[in-house]
């Protein structure tokens, strides 16, 4: 019998209520999954080591706390690590899904902007770690 082996989830906010609401849930709903979630501002590079999954959730573009994150993600290569994008803004979520473009994660095609099932949505995020051969 097989172990089911935990993978580590990495969820980066910008630190709004709003945000931090809905990365408690992607966080709750992930099977299997140590979840780590911070602020863009308590951030720093090594935590991208770990993680197998990200999420990345931000309320406007451009925030200024996701500033390090940005530059940081310009120059480092996370090909086919599994990421989700959510906010509330169509804008911020299109801020965000460049914001990854550069680091090659796999990028779900879909952000979560607020509505809907946000349960299933992260399910389906987090299938990319099978289908990519990291799960």
């Amino acid at each position: 019998m097989l172990e089911s082996v935990e993978k580590t989830a990495l969820i980066v906010t910008d630190g709004t209520e709003n945000t931090r609401e809905m990365a408690e849930a992607i966080g709750s709903a992930l099977i299997n999954c140590k979840v780590v979630i911070l602020a863009a501002n308590d951030f720093k590079g090594t935590d991208l080591l770990p993680a197998d999954i990200c999420f990345f959730g931000a309320e406007n573009p451009n925030p200024p706390s996701f500033s390090y994150l940005h530059k940081l993600l310009e120059h480092i290569n996370l090909v086919n690590r599994p990421c989700g994008i959510f906010s509330c803004s169509q804008e911020a979520a299109e801020y965000l899904s460049n914001m990854v473009r550069d680091s090659e994660l796999a990028l779900y095609p879909e952000p979560f902007l607020g509505k809907g099932d946000i349960t299933a949505w992260t399910k389906k995020v987090q299938i990319l770690l099978k289908t990519l051969n990291r799960g």
